[in-house]
């Protein structure tokens, strides 16, 4: 199954690797170069806009740099990251993933519900939320891998599936977990003093997907698909299941995603999900990872998710319209939308 956008070149990890993903050589070709060190400058461009936007926000407004706000920032990054470090997987195999926003609302409803409704353990409830996530994952990976639907229209059913079925569940309202003794602590809770642990999570993950993708056969199949599915194929590897495994993976960052955001509110808002999706595809891109597959990286999307929480943050703190915060994210996700395809056109040129 070939997806669009994919380039007509034999596909290639990272590295400048074969199409194979189970084959390695050590020679590096001019293009996998170039690309490496397109990453690199955007990684550090993007960097450079977040210490840009803490700067300018830490001028505007003197609350902006309180202990107590960059402990919000970074809850509001762990919630951000974790869903975006999930589909870093997804848009580098040339996918996207618009049920990360409702996906993580129905994880947290399922959570709350076990918790409170049906009395479970904590860890039983921990691991129902996970546990849909993931089954929202496996979803989205069949569909698209063994029914032929293009990723935008089998996640964008997902997600208004997910969406009613977090109102349904929920009765359209909140549930309250106060009296689950413990449950809030795997976000707000600190091993560490003053980092919170859903940062801790957040890190955790990283390592790990950021190992997934560099050192495991599952990153070098990724890589493979995003640069072209097709010639990943025809070299005898099955895509598609590779494809499910990718999308069901994703999935599980978004059930813990939802885990901790009930946890970080201590409660479950069956209608809190609408919007984080855009946010994550936003971190994820903006982070250096293209749309069109083949190229990205966790420590990208962990710049970009920083700059998302410290520019909703900022446009708050300044006490900006929240329709103006949505027409102010609407305008970042198109320039780097924009300046991903302008990298595209002058790596084909070159």
């Amino acid at each position: 199954m070939t997806q669009l956008g994919k380039n007509p070149a034999p596909a290639t990890a990272p590295d400048g690797t074969a199409a194979d993903p189970r084959t390695h050589s050590s020679a590096e070709t001019k293009g996998s170069w170039r690309s490496r060190l397109g990453q690199q400058l955007q990684q550090a461009l993007a960097f450079g806009t977040l210490i840009a936007l803490v700067i300018f926000f830490s001028i505007a407004n003197s609350n902006f740099l309180t202990v107590s706000n960059i402990g919000s920032i970074l809850l509001a990054t762990a919630v951000i990251g974790i869903l975006a470090v999930g589909t870093t997987l997804v848009i580098i195999t040339g996918g996207i993933d618009l049920s990360l926003g409702t996906g993580m609302t129905l994880s947290a409803v399922i959570a709350g519900l076990l918790l409170t409704e049906a009395g479970a353990p904590m860890f039983i409830g921990v691991l129902g939320g996970i546990a849909m996530g993931a089954l929202i994952g496996l979803i989205n990976g069949f569909n698209i891998a063994y029914l032929g639907l293009p990723p935008f229209i089998a996640t964008l059913a997902m997600m208004m599936v997910a969406q009613g079925l977090a109102l349904v569940l929920s009765g359209v309202r909140p549930i309250y977990l106060s009296g689950v003794e413990g449950f809030s602590e795997i976000a707000l809770g600190e091993l560490i003093p003053r980092v919170p642990n859903a940062v801790l999570i957040l890190i955790a993950l990283a390592i790990l997907f950021g190992i997934i993708l560099s050192k495991t056969v599952l990153g070098r199949m990724t890589y493979a698909i995003g640069s072209n599915e097709e010639a990943t194929r025809l070299s005898g590897i099955n895509t598609r299941r590779w494809l499910v495994g990718i999308y069901v993976l994703a999935g599980t960052a978004t059930g813990l995603a939802g885990v901790v955001i009930a946890a970080r509110l201590n409660s479950v808002q069956p209608q809190l999900g609408t919007g984080y999706e855009l946010q994550a595809i936003a971190a994820v891109i903006i982070g250096g990872t293209s749309l069109l597959g083949g190229r990205g990286s966790i420590l990208g999307t962990l710049i970009g998710a920083l700059i998302m929480s410290v520019l909703i943050n900022g446009l708050r703190i300044m006490a900006i319209q929240t329709e103006w915060q949505t027409v102010v994210v609407g305008l970042v996700v198109l320039i780097a939308v924009f300046a991903d395809n302008m990298r595209k056109r002058r790596a084909e040129g070159a």
